[in-house]
């Protein structure tokens, strides 16, 4: 306990080097920077009409979903925009039920990973004891259209997509659970499921109306580059939530696993994640310039995932700095 709060105490001194790496990371990224135009009546439409309780509703205010959902997939309709931002409040508001300091239990973790997975297989009338309440019916509710215009096989891959993520959820949970502490390529596995980018990506089929076949889907170039990407959002928001992680993540955060790793004070881990992020970025630019071509039919679905990809990366990045959640624009 006494070696945490020195941790805390060292991070929290350093804010000033955090908000300078991220605000210089961000320079760095060659993505452009996108925003739906419905963004802010959509976030209006979240905290008025979705069943929460009130608690719910004012943190959902703050930490502005639709914004992110927004910045992901900026060419959305206003409707399709409402069920993406539907489902990222559900992500949120289950990844906030297993990580906050009331967490669930690790068996109610597993029902609820079930349930979901069951749900997004078997369809909306389907019930199942692990999912109940308003998280079964947000999710019942989004998952309505998606399900009603998605092609079986798009829908299984969501749902494999889903299940992945859950796992990963629950994983962690295990780890905290038993004091384990990862070592950085173990987290690095381990956090491209937890952050449920591998999500977002099929979502992006859902909105262009194209899905890709499975075979361009799993194409190893294409599974590199959602890797990367993967790896590009989740170190940015690693280096953002660092204060809190260093109190509660049990060692799962990419700044803690690089100074365990490397026998080195947590502001030069700072430093070691943002030159891997670097070095990251530029294999992103690289590897996307020598996707090959699948042919006319296909190229301009390829290129909209891609974009998604990319999307993800620069949306998270400009959505973290905004966002109440992470409180870092401030710094």
């Amino acid at each position: 306990m006494g070696a945490g709060r020195k941790d805390v105490g060292i991070i929290l001194s350093s804010a000033g080097h955090l908000h300078s790496i991220l605000t210089s990371l961000r320079a760095a990224c060659p993505i452009p920077s996108q925003l739906s135009p419905y963004a802010d009546d959509v976030q209006k439409w979240l905290v008025a009409e979705l069943p929460l309780d009130a608690p719910t509703r004012e943190l959902l205010g703050s930490a502005g979903f639709a914004r992110y959902a927004g910045r992901l997939y900026p060419d959305a309709s206003e409707a399709d925009l409402r069920i993406l931002t539907a489902l990222f409040t559900w992500f949120f508001l289950v990844d906030d039920a297993c990580d906050g300091p009331d967490r669930t239990g690790l068996d109610e973790i597993r029902a609820l990973r079930d349930a979901a997975v069951a749900l997004l297989r078997g369809g909306v009338r389907l019930r199942h004891p692990g999912l109940a309440g308003p998280l079964r019916r947000l999710l019942v509710s989004a998952w309505r259209e998606p399900h009603r215009r998605m092609p079986a096989r798009w829908r299984l891959r969501f749902a494999d997509a889903v299940a992945h993520h859950l796992d990963g959820t629950w994983q962690e949970a295990v780890n905290k659970a038993t004091g384990h502490v990862p070592g950085v390529e173990e987290y690095v596995e381990l956090r491209r499921a937890t952050s449920a980018a591998y999500v977002s990506y099929p979502l992006v089929e859902f909105v262009s109306g194209r899905p890709l076949p499975d075979a361009v889907y799993h194409h190893p170039r294409l599974g590199q580059l959602r890797d990367i990407g993967n790896d590009l959002l989740s170190w940015y928001n690693d280096i953002a939530s660092l204060d809190r992680d260093a109190a509660s993540s049990g060692g799962h955060n990419l700044v803690l696993a690089l100074a365990t790793a490397h026998h080195v004070p947590v502001p030069t881990a700072v430093d070691l994640a943002a030159e891997r992020w670097h070095e990251s970025m530029r294999r992103f630019v690289s590897l996307r310039a020598t996707v090959p071509s699948f042919g006319p039919a296909l190229d301009p679905a390829v290129t909209a995932h891609l974009d998604g990809v990319a999307r993800a990366v620069r949306g998270t990045i400009d959505w973290t700095m905004e966002s109440a959640r992470y409180a870092v624009s401030g710094r």
